[in-house]
Formats: C-alpha cells, sequence, structure tokens
C-alpha cells in the first residue's frame, strides 16, 4: 500500500512539473514574441518608409506602417550621388578602424598587467579606470575641444581618432581584466616554468586563449565608435571631414524640413556593419562579456 501511495505522489509530481515546464515555455515564447515585436517595429517603419517616395510618406490619407504599393529605390539612389553621404560612410570607415586599433594596442596590455600581474594598488587602479568611462561625454567635450584645438585637429576626423579612445579604452580594458581573470593561474606557472616572460605569455598564451574577450570588447569599440554622435557635431564643422551619425542629420535636416525617405535609407544603411558583426560574432561577445562572472 505504501509503495503504491508512493508510485501515485511520484507521477502527480512528474505530471505537475510537465506542466510547470510547458507553461514556463509557453510565458517564455510569448513574451519572446512581444519583444521581438517591440523591438523589430522600428527598423520595419524605416524600411517602410525608406521605400516610399516625397509624396507618399506626405500623404495624409494612407497609413505611414503601409508599405507602398509601389517600392522605389530612388532614397537611395539619390542619397548615394546627390549627397555626402559616401564620404561620411569613408570617413567613419577610416576612424572606427583606427579607434578600434588604437584600442585594442592599450587596452589589451593594460588589462594583463592589471588583471594577472598583481602589484599594489592593481584593484584600485583597475576600479578607476572602469569609472572614468562612467563620465558621460556631454561633460567632457568642452576640456576635449582645447585639447583637440591645442594639437590643431579641429575641423578633423582625425581629432576623433584622438579622442573616441577615451570612450573605448576604459571599458575594453574593464572587460579584459575580467577574461583575464578567469583563465586559471596553472597557465602562468606552467610558462615561467619553461622560461617565457610576461611579453611572451600575453602574445603566446593568454591572447589566442582570451579571444572570447577580445572579440566582445573590439565589438564594443566598433559600437560605440561607429554611433558616437556629440564629439562629431562639437569638433567637425565641414563634409569633407564629417562622419557617418552627424553629416547625415546635418545634410538631411534643414530647418523645419525632414528628408524622411533618405534619412530612414540613411540609418538603414548605417545599421549594418553593427549588425552584420553582431549577427557572426555574438556567442564570442555573449562568453566576453560574461567570464569574469564565473572567475573561480
Amino acid at each position: 500500500m505504501t509503495a503504491v501511495t508512493a508510485d501515485t505522489a511520484s507521477i502527480v509530481k512528474g505530471g505537475s512539473l510537465r506542466r510547470s515546464r510547458r507553461w514556463a515555455l509557453i510565458t517564455s515564447y510569448v513574451c519572446l514574441g512581444l519583444f521581438a515585436i517591440f523591438f523589430l517595429t522600428p527598423p520595419f517603419y524605416a524600411l517602410v518608409t525608406a521605400t516610399k517616395s516625397t509624396e507618399e510618406i506626405s500623404n495624409q490619407n494612407t497609413s505611414p506602417w503601409l508599405p507602398s504599393m509601389s517600392p522605389t529605390l530612388s532614397n537611395i539612389e539619390t542619397l548615394w550621388t546627390q549627397t555626402d553621404f559616401p564620404i561620411y560612410l569613408r570617413n567613419s570607415a577610416v576612424v572606427t578602424v583606427c579607434v578600434v586599433a588604437i584600442t585594442m594596442v592599450i587596452a589589451v596590455p593594460a588589462a594583463f598587467s592589471l588583471g594577472r600581474m598583481k602589484f599594489w594598488g592593481s584593484g584600485v587602479l583597475a576600479t578607476g579606470v572602469f569609472l572614468t568611462y562612467l563620465v558621460p561625454d556631454t561633460l567632457l567635450f568642452l576640456p576635449l575641444f582645447k585639447v583637440v584645438g591645442s594639437f590643431g585637429l579641429l575641423n578633423s576626423y582625425w581629432g576623433l581618432v584622438l579622442v573616441y579612445p577615451t570612450l573605448t579604452v576604459p571599458f575594453c580594458t574593464w572587460i579584459m581584466i575580467g577574461y583575464f581573470q578567469s583563465i586559471p593561474k596553472e597557465l602562468d606557472e606552467a610558462a615561467l616554468i619553461d622560461g617565457a616572460n610576461h611579453l611572451q605569455m600575453l602574445f603566446k598564451i593568454f591572447i589566442p586563449v582570451a579571444l572570447p574577450g577580445l572579440i566582445a570588447a573590439t565589438i564594443f569599440a566598433f559600437t560605440a565608435c561607429w554611433a558616437e554622435f556629440v564629439y562629431p557635431m562639437a569638433f567637425i564643422f565641414t563634409s569633407s571631414q564629417q562622419v557617418l551619425t552627424a553629416g547625415t542629420i546635418t545634410t538631411l535636416v534643414k530647418a523645419d524640413v525632414y528628408q524622411w525617405g533618405m534619412i530612414m535609407t540613411a540609418q538603414l544603411i548605417a545599421a549594418m556593419p553593427p549588425l552584420i558583426l553582431y549577427a557572426f560574432l555574438m556567442d564570442y561577445y555573449i562568453a566576453g562579456l560574461t567570464a569574469g562572472a564565473t572567475k573561480g
């Protein structure tokens, strides 16, 4: 009798767990669907608007959410041939590549020294490096304006190459510190026994092992540079030196006239490089950001 009761209780418990799991999955998928709809609505609206002519966009009798019955590519053609958008795109690419390279050259050795070469004050210094990232760029662009002007780099995108690392280096260093600290200490000991110095340890052991962290830091630096708006607006005055974010606004918005078709087209084109980057490297990005959470 006792065995039958125990079996019945286990069956009831198992059925209850299965029902709970099923409802948890249903709830998760419903929430995921709602979030997907919420976050995909802006790009859908941008795509619909980008394929409409100016007359269709201005027509108040049609829904702005419905695609055009006769989609057009005139917006992208006008944007590419009659504006400085290709110049902005090229300038953004040059600035981003240079800043990402500078960031990695500075952040990786700094993170290695702070994360693996323990010395007096290293923990405080690492925290201080991260705290500098929390200072908003809206407070920094005034003193940085003076710094950039003293180097003669105002109205030049090379001035952005000078100031963007103030945004990227602190956070990338923090990411890499967490990843370097998650690597087992036995690797250090084995390398030291084999006669390797710290520079050899960094390039031959830690950088290959810490590849997800490097990719996460690279993606962050790329995104921060590609999407930055305040510094280009403050430091650049001519179209030939302007970058994508600020250049698009200054070109396509004149007083109260908004060229919505070309603005949405420019937005979609500008979103493609980060989107492609995240699509192919998302797993590495997540692994790099969460590495420090499982340390020890």
